[in-house]
């Protein structure tokens, strides 16, 4: 499952947050089972990193924003 920017931009804060967390824990358990040889889906690590890496960014977006705004 891919995020959308739009997506990750229409959660709160507090949802982005919650769900980087859940995301990082995913990509954890995946590499763990790279390394023991029982991932099915090689291509789920790659989704999950850019989900991460969304989130931070849309995290990042708005924290310019608040700056500016000062």
């Amino acid at each position: 499952m891919s995020l959308s920017a739009t997506e990750i931009r229409n959660m709160s804060r507090e949802e982005r947050l919650k769900l980087l967390n859940e995301l990082r824990l995913e990509l954890m358990k995946l590499r763990a089972q790279a390394v023991m040889g029982t991932l099915t889906n090689t291509g789920r690590i790659r989704i999950i990193r850019k989900n991460i890496a969304r989130i931070l960014t849309v995290l990042r977006e708005e924290e310019i924003k608040s700056e500016k705004r000062r």
